[in-house]
């Protein structure tokens, strides 16, 4: 990608200069058009789409993070915003930044250069044939490391998996994954080795059906685990280092069968 097309929306006409010299004065950057309302800036996207939105997030009839949700999936957002409690909400719709105003242009072009290291990455792996599917990279990313025959890709199994974290792509070793905790539209990948866990927008389904089924299980509505990462199971729940996990009535029968072949069960 030679230049990220970008528009800027902003209820703030003054906000709306600003952002327009800083796009203008940055080269990978190409501005289509200015808004000060959601719903102008939506009408324009209608027939013209466009890769960024630099885009404030409270403005009258549709606020940012109603337009944000309004979006194609290719559509990446940066969010403009007076207000610092609106972050997390900005990262629950894929924000790529969040920009918190007064803006200086280092402050703006940090966030620009990590859009434009999202969409490189994003137009890396496409042709590389990482991704199956285009679209798949833009929503949460999650790919085995090469493409093969269905039949194929059956019987190998995988070892890593990509997922989207903010604005990158980020591999992670199936081996170090020990759990996985499902919050709404997002999980925790929670890694060995490892303080903090992995942040990463996606449906717990989307991962459990890409995850090998001879290594992770469901075992609650809200959690994935890894078989050899358990460390014991006690009352109803599994033991992974400090942490408990619970098990789901409807999950225990499943994971006392993936069990039963690598331990002595009581009868």
């Amino acid at each position: 990608m030679n230049t990220i097309s970008c528009i800027v929306v902003d209820d703030e006409p003054l906000a709306v200069r600003l952002m327009e010299s800083y796009v203008v004065k940055t080269p990978f950057l190409s501005l289509k058009g200015s808004f000060t309302s959601g719903t102008s800036a939506y009408s324009f996207l209608q027939d013209n789409p466009v890769d960024l939105l630099f885009c404030d997030i409270q403005m009258p009839n549709l606020s940012g993070m109603e337009l944000s949700k309004m979006l194609p999936e290719k559509t990446r957002i940066i969010f403009t915003t007076a207000f610092s409690e609106y972050a997390i909400e900005g990262f629950r719709v894929r924000a790529l930044d969040y920009l918190l105003k007064p803006i200086s242009y280092d402050d703006f072009i940090s966030a620009a250069l990590k859009a434009k290291e999202y969409f490189e990455l994003v137009d890396a792996l496409r042709p590389s044939g990482s991704v199956t599917e285009p679209a798949e990279v833009t929503k949460h990313v999650v790919s085995t490391s090469v493409t093969e025959p269905a039949e194929v890709t059956a019987q190998r199994k995988i070892k890593s998996i990509f997922v989207k974290t903010e604005y990158r792509l980020q591999q992670i070793d199936l081996d170090r994954i020990t759990y996985i905790e499902g919050l709404k539209d997002y999980v925790k990948i929670h890694l060995s080795g490892s303080s903090a866990p992995i942040l990463s927008l996606m449906r717990m389904k989307t991962l459990e059906d890409t995850l090998p089924k001879d290594d992770f299980i469901r075992v609650h509505k809200s959690f994935i685990v890894r078989l050899a990462a358990i460390e014991a199971i006690e009352r109803n729940h599994i033991l992974i280092g400090p942490d408990r996990i619970p098990i789901g009535d409807t999950y225990q029968p499943t994971l006392y069968q993936a069990l039963s072949g690598k331990a002595l069960m009581p009868g």
